[in-house]
């Protein structure tokens, strides 16, 4: 049995849904179901004993630890996670509450649970938090990519949120020796992203005629590493990672926002065109930058590979292929996500659209 909290987001379900690929373990998956947490991401799982799922916050001390003393977990991977730079911009409160006091009252649990123990469950114990390459700040075009040994130099609420926690988990490690384990993964994309981030939006928005905007010029570059390929990292952390250790996990995808923009037209082009034959690429709106838009990310995955064996599957040609033809073939779970609260948010960040 493992515990998972964020298991109903998009990582988090995907995660799941992958686990359950290659093998038969429990999960106990806590969400608090907030805008981004969607129960129709495990819908396949509804009626599946294998798969446990609680409503609650990870920052409930007394929940976590029933659901520990209960189910007896060999591990845990912590998902939960505000996560949407803007968001953090405009409310930063949520990103203090969820990533960093929750990740600590959540460390607290796991602490009291792991002494807790005897013998090999207490020596088989992991404790995997989920982190972002968002930590290291932003890169110059020419500079190396970012490596575990790389310092921590957030530049947004989120970022910073996010290397608290980090901070906190390695912390528990060193002072009481907390067997944890850290990844922080470049810029997800695949099926079950909710249509805040770039593809899933863009996707969105050129099939429903809108437009399409872009911060700034566009030249941002990214890391980009599909869901499942992330899925799978994980999973090989949590069997065979080195307690303490971090483990950056990227998809060797770097490519500026813009061309993502016109890959995601292209392929819209050619697997649903517009009725009028135009290039969805014509609704392509710049808008004013984000504040502190980082330049570039970066994510050397070389530790991960030569100490676990892990790679990415996909090339980026894949994965967004298999991405636009999942949000085509799933207009049904869209339209369930992109109620009124969402379309308030897109259109209050981007209101003020220039050509």
């Amino acid at each position: 049995m493992i515990l998972i909290t964020g298991g109903a987001g998009f990582i988090g379900a995907n995660f799941i849904l992958n686990w359950f690929d290659t093998t038969d373990e429990p999960v106990v998956n806590l969400d608090k179901l907030t805008y981004a947490g969607n129960l129709r991401n495990l819908a396949s799982l509804q009626d599946d004993p294998r798969h446990i799922f609680v409503h609650g916050d990870l920052g409930d001390t007394a929940l976590t630890t029933r659901l520990l003393t209960e189910y007896q977990p060999r591990g845990i991977i912590n998902f939960a996670a505000e996560s949407h730079v803007d968001r953090s911009i405009h409310s930063p409160e949520d990103f203090i509450q969820t990533n960093i006091v929750g990740t600590f009252r959540l460390l607290e649990s796991a602490r009291a649970y792991w002494h807790g123990l005897q013998g090999a469950a207490q020596s088989n114990f992991r404790f995997l938090h989920v982190s972002t390459d968002e930590v290291y700040g932003s890169l110059k075009l020419d500079d190396p990519a970012f490596t575990e040994q790389h310092r921590y130099e957030p530049n947004s609420p989120y970022s910073a949120s996010k290397a608290a926690s980090d901070h906190l988990v390695r912390a528990y490690h060193h002072t009481y020796g907390l067997p944890v384990l850290t990844t922080n993964c470049s810029n997800n994309y695949g099926p079950y992203q909710f249509p805040e981030k770039l593809i899933p939006l863009m996707i969105v928005n050129a099939l429903a005629g809108k437009s399409l905007p872009i911060y700034g010029d566009g030249r941002q570059v990214r890391d980009w590493l599909y869901v499942k390929d992330h899925c799978c990292a994980i999973q090989s952390v949590i069997q065979a990672g080195q307690p303490g250790e971090i483990y950056n996990i990227g998809g060797w995808n770097e490519k500026p926002n813009i061309d993502i923009v016109h890959t995601v037209c292209a392929l819209l082009d050619e697997l649903q065109p517009r009725i009028d034959g135009i290039s969805y690429s014509q609704q392509i709106r710049f808008v004013k930058d984000r504040p502190g838009h980082d330049q570039r990310y970066a994510i050397d995955a070389r530790k991960i590979e030569r100490e676990l064996g892990w790679k990415p599957a996909e090339t980026f040609e894949t994965g967004i292929r298999k991405t636009v033809q999942w949000y085509l073939d799933n207009q049904a779970w869209v339209s369930n996500v992109q109620n009124g609260n969402y379309r308030d948010w897109v259109h209050k960040q981007y209101e003020k659209v220039r050509a």
